[in-house]
């Protein structure tokens, strides 16, 4: 058991023997290994260790080990907020690039938190009030550097969406209750999941349906801001392309405005021209972060002193100005209302959280430091609570503005504070100053903003890899496109599950060779140059046997021996004696996996076939004894690679092949 040794699978050389060309001496044939039997371990033991390594797998109490009390007091008061954390090390050199920062993430997230709004089908105020509070409880809790936190047109479009199928919102009290309430679960939702370490339940959404859901949403939300880029008065409800096309060109004669849609063009040219420059040249990431408020004012301007509403451009009129309104009195704890709140707030909360701990982990990468998925939850879940009690909607990581955050030069989420300092005087001083900001800009700003969540290069991508995620993809893509943003999500999760499901009842298998002059057994469809030993069949399983695939593994390599048997036939060569199953990748297995074995055994036994077992790991090993498996088939037919267990089964065949 101390010899290195390989796993059958060639994971490890250590055992590769090339045959010299010269004489060979009997002795130097390679000895027979044991596969080693493992340890006996105590249920409690190994229970914990399993529980352990699922939710604490990156052992967040290991800095209180052996500390007194008053440290573990610190120590526990730092991880929950990190900023008396690195506020130790803070210095006025990062202070200057958190401010760059946070002034110029201002300048993009206020023209944007306005537009935004609309999508959520609420007051503009209520978007600026959701970049006030929200950011600076993040500040404090959160454990990402580069995050820029507020409103996003994801989850504003998806909000809304799902609270219009519940209130009309032109009931604007009982909209905007069911939205404060909604945003109280989606961030109690957030926050359980992250203080019961659940935070794996995110990654079962795949990439690749987020990236068909991102770029279905945008193309969406760019539909939808054709009733403020044409200033159509009367446009649909609805959010799947064809209704909202059909409402478009049913109002080409009587409800399009030429002011509105020259407003619109000129300066969604401008935008995307400013985004050009940007991407041109990096030190100018600054041009296209200012674009939108620039946009604001110019466009504003041009408004107020052409009177260009009197003309049929729509304005947004009127901006509430003042800090948040408390609205716990909003929020229903109880009844109908409550149950709303919780389908709509853990829906939105669960995308809010899926993009925010995406971009915080994408940005981590980037300068090469580690987030917490779970404090990342609980700062994100304890944001949400809060701010639906300061009438704020659902807040998360905005990708853009957390870009231009990046590129500012951010140090720390002070930078975040910065931005809500700006909104905070933007809400006490400058609001009235919109009242003649046309709804064309807005429209503008949000088609400028999410035209880049649909990722081409990633789909391309997503199609030369994997054709089953391409269609997870396009799926969820369809869906919200061409129906509505609720049944793209479904549709992204329903496929996302389904991979799942296939892989694990659908296990890939392989049969393997021997490849000349080695003593390693590879994939025959990989190396067209392995070759089979005569009367041995080599299957390797390549996944966990469990209840939901055990049946399906036992068919599968009983097809393998029949199609191997019927080539022989025809070709008049010696039969199968010998069948070799490789479980080097065999993780686990449990007790339908062992009965399928013994099926499989017996089923051999009665065409006088063999069954030997290569490699087994160490949990599959100890359930093999468990189980007294291993004295069905007798300990003799179990090796430690495939390369013994051929030697030792057909050593003349071998040395024929």
């Amino acid at each position: 058991m101390g010899h290195p040794v390989a796993d059958g699978s060639g994971k490890n050389d250590s055992d590769i023997l090339s045959v010299p060309s010269g004489r060979i001496e009997v002795d130097a044939r390679p000895s027979i290994h044991k596969v080693g039997v493992p340890p006996r371990r105590k249920l409690v033991k190994e229970f914990s260790e399993r529980v352990k390594e699922t939710f604490f797998h990156d052992d967040p109490l290991r800095p209180f080990k052996d500390q007194p009390k008053s440290k573990k007091l610190v120590l526990g008061i730092r991880a929950l907020f990190p900023v008396f954390d690195w506020g130790r090390y803070y210095s006025l050199n990062k202070l200057k690039g958190d401010v760059i920062a946070g002034l110029t993430i201002a300048s993009l997230c206020i023209p944007q938190d306005i537009g935004y709004a609309r999508l959520a089908n609420l007051d503009p105020q209520y978007g600026l009030y959701s970049s006030f509070v929200p950011p600076l409880i993040y500040a404090i809790m959160g454990s990402s550097r580069d995050i820029a936190i507020g409103p996003v047109a994801v989850v504003s479009l998806l909000l809304g969406t799902l609270l219009r199928d519940e209130v009309d919102p032109k009931n604007k009290a009982e909209y905007q209750s069911l939205a404060f309430t909604a945003t109280f679960f989606a961030g109690v939702t957030q926050a359980v999941l992250g203080f019961l370490r659940l935070g794996f339940l995110i990654d079962f959404l795949s990439h690749a349906a987020i990236v068909g859901f991102m770029g279905g949403a945008a193309i969406t939300i760019s539909l939808q801001q054709l009733k403020g880029f044409l200033g159509i008065a009367n446009f649909t409800k609805k959010t799947d392309i064809i209704h909202v096309m059909e409402s478009v060109f049913k109002s080409v004669h009587h409800g399009w405005n030429w002011q509105t849609i020259l407003i619109a063009s000129a300066f969604l040219a401008f935008l995307l021209f400013t985004k050009y420059i940007g991407k041109r040249k990096k030190s100018l990431f600054w041009v296209p972060a200012v674009a939108p408020l620039i946009s604001v004012i110019l466009s504003t301007f041009f408004v107020y002193i052409t009177r260009a509403d009197k003309q049929g451009v729509q304005i947004v009129k009127k901006i509430n100005q003042g800090l948040n309104p408390p609205s716990v009195n909003k929020i229903h704890f109880s009844g109908s209302g409550a149950m709303k709140g919780f389908r709509i707030g853990a829906v939105a909360g669960m995308i809010a959280l899926t993009e925010a701990v995406a971009i915080g982990r994408t940005f981590a990468a980037m300068k090469d430091y580690q987030i917490d998925g779970n404090k990342e939850m609980v700062a994100l879940g304890v944001m949400n609570v809060i701010g639906s009690m300061t009438s704020c909607y659902i807040a998360t990581g905005s990708f853009s503005r957390s870009a231009v955050n990046y590129m500012a030069g951010c140090h720390t989420t002070i930078s975040n504070i910065v931005m809500s300092l700006v909104v905070m005087l933007t809400l006490l001083v400058i609001t009235p100053l919109f009242k003649y900001t046309p709804n064309a800009i807005l429209a503008s700003i949000i088609i400028n903003a999410v035209i880049g969540l649909i990722d081409y290069d990633a789909a391309i991508l997503i199609w030369k890899i994997d054709k089953l995620d391409f269609i997870a993809c396009m799926g969820a893509f369809l869906g919200v496109v061409f129906y509505s943003v609720e049944i793209g999500l479904l549709i992204s999760v329903v496929i996302s599950f389904a991979k799942i499901l296939l892989q694990v009842t659908r296990p890939r298998t392989a049969i393997l060779g021997n490849l000349p002059r080695t003593t390693i057994y590879r994939n025959i469809d990989q190396y067209p140059e392995a070759t089979k030993v005569p009367g041995v069949l080599v299957v390797r399983v390549d996944s966990a046997i469990y209840f939901s695939n055990s049946n399906y593994v036992k068919e599968r390599i009983l097809r393998w021996l029949q199609d191997e048997e019927e080539q022989i036939k025809s070709k008049d060569l010696p039969g199968i004696q010998f069948l070799i199953v490789e479980l080097s990748p065999v993780t686990d297995i449990d007790t339908s996996g062992i009965q399928a074995l013994e099926e499989l055994f017996k089923s051999l036994q009665k065409r006088e076939i063999q069954l030997v077992l290569a490699n087994p790991g160490n949990t599959v090993m100890d359930k093999l004894i468990s189980s007294k498996f291993t004295e069905m088939i007798g300990q003799d037919k179990i090796f430690l690679t495939v390369g013994e267990a051929v030697l030792a089964c057909a050593p003349k065949a071998l040395e024929e092949a």
